[in-house]
């Protein structure tokens, strides 16, 4: 059995993303932008949701040089990667709906 992700709220945000398309393929700065993350915070979630087998990924056919800027690598959900991640967003909302109802204070930020 695959290990489960850990649903740390940037994993929540580009999971988010990849569903809002899930049959379109995205770049990673495509994700960055549309999730609010850095790259740095973006590429080893990337990395660690491919290894599980819920992202597949291709570098671009394109020549750098004609394209006059970087390779992109695009990334997609697998079918089964889509699935997983619905369910794995509903766990977590319902977890933090939860946490809200035991202290409804939370919800509301800072005091």
């Amino acid at each position: 059995m695959p290990p489960e992700v850990r649903m740390t709220l940037s994993t929540q945000l580009v999971l988010r993303t990849l569903l809002e398309r899930p049959n379109q393929e995205l770049y990673g700065l495509e994700i960055c932008a549309a999730a609010g993350l850095a790259s740095g915070t973006l590429h080893p979630i990337l990395a660690r949701l491919e290894r599980i087998g819920w992202l597949q990924s291709r570098w671009e056919d394109r020549d750098p040089h004609e394209a006059g800027r970087p390779r992109r690598r695009y990334y997609s959900l697998t079918p089964h990667g889509a699935e997983k991640a619905r369910n794995a967003l509903a766990r977590a909302s319902a977890t933090v709906n939860r946490l809200t109802a035991m202290r409804p204070g939370l919800s509301g930020g800072c005091a």
